[in-house]
């Protein structure tokens, strides 16, 4: 089985609606054409590095693929050139490197890190510890300041 990937571009402008049909459409095509799909990441809208068809913005897809050959991709990449509602696609082939980079990404392996200490994870001890430094000290436990004699 090879390994494929396909990241396009959806016209912003559409509604939600017709957005998840543009998706649902080539993942659809994917299977139908007897390939197996890894996986579907909706990446959302991000800005354009620059201007496509006059537009500064676009809904991102990255659909992760396997099949027996690659016969299915030059029909894929046709309907993405006759759709109006594609900005632009890219077509890759992943070697094995790109397949465990891309299983390390979905586990969290790689990526953005979630900060993992919350408030209800600190310890009991901790919180009165925090708590016991920040109160204010009586007045009697201060020493007074020592006063210079001439």
């Amino acid at each position: 089985m090879r390994n494929y990937e396909v990241n396009f571009i959806v016209d912003p402008v559409l509604s939600g609606e017709e957005i998840k049909a543009t998706a649902k459409v080539y993942k659809s095509l994917l299977t139908d054409g007897g390939s197996k799909i890894v996986h579907i990441d909706e990446m959302g809208l991000k800005q354009l590095r620059y201007p496509i068809n006059k537009r500064s913005s676009g809904i991102y897809y990255c659909i992760e693929f396997s099949c027996d050959n690659g016969d299915i991709i030059p029909s894929l990449e046709l309907a993405f050139r006759r759709d109006e509602r594609i900005m632009r696609f890219l077509t890759v082939k992943l070697d094995r490197y790109g397949v465990k980079f891309n299983e390390d990404k979905r586990s969290g392996l790689i990526g953005k890190k979630k900060p993992k200490e919350t408030e209800e994870e600190v310890p009991t001890e901790v919180k009165a510890e925090v708590k016991k430094q920040l109160e204010p000290k009586p007045a009697d436990s201060v020493p007074a300041p020592k006063q210079e004699e001439e």
